[in-house]
């Protein structure tokens, strides 16, 4: 029997293809990868900043463990996707003060090709709910 709910919010941006937000299966919620539109004007506002692209993922990705029950606390796993490497230590600085957490979660980050939109970020994620 398959149990899998759809999560969807207002507070994230729609998705750009036939995805949803999130899925949450059991105690588990995955996440889509976000990138960085606005849900509030559907743009994005800051394409090109990685600072500010950085910041508007991880809102959008918190809008959608909240719309499922989570917390930043219940991530277990993320994924990071940057058009370029160079920008790894300021993502990384802006993804340590978002994942003030007594556990934070284990994490992949890779350079890819391109990006939707022509965004330098995406970031994707699993959160495990008791």
């Amino acid at each position: 029997m398959n149990t899998s709910k759809v999560i969807k919010t207002s507070n994230a941006p729609e998705p750009v293809g036939p995805y949803n937000q999130a899925i949450k299966a059991g105690n588990f919620i995955f996440c889509s990868g976000q990138i960085a539109i606005n849900p509030i004007s559907n743009q994005i506002d800051c394409l090109g900043n990685i600072g500010k692209e950085t910041t508007q993922v991880l809102k959008n990705l918190l809008a959608v463990l909240e719309a499922g029950g989570a917390t930043i606390e219940d991530v277990i796993k993320t994924t990071i996707y940057l058009t370029d490497l160079n920008n790894f230590q300021k993502v990384n600085e802006i993804y340590d003060d978002f994942f003030k957490v007594k556990n934070p979660p284990a994490r992949a980050c890779v350079e890819v090709s391109s990006l939707p939109k022509g965004v330098l970020i995406e970031i994707d994620c699993i959160a495990f709910i008791d």
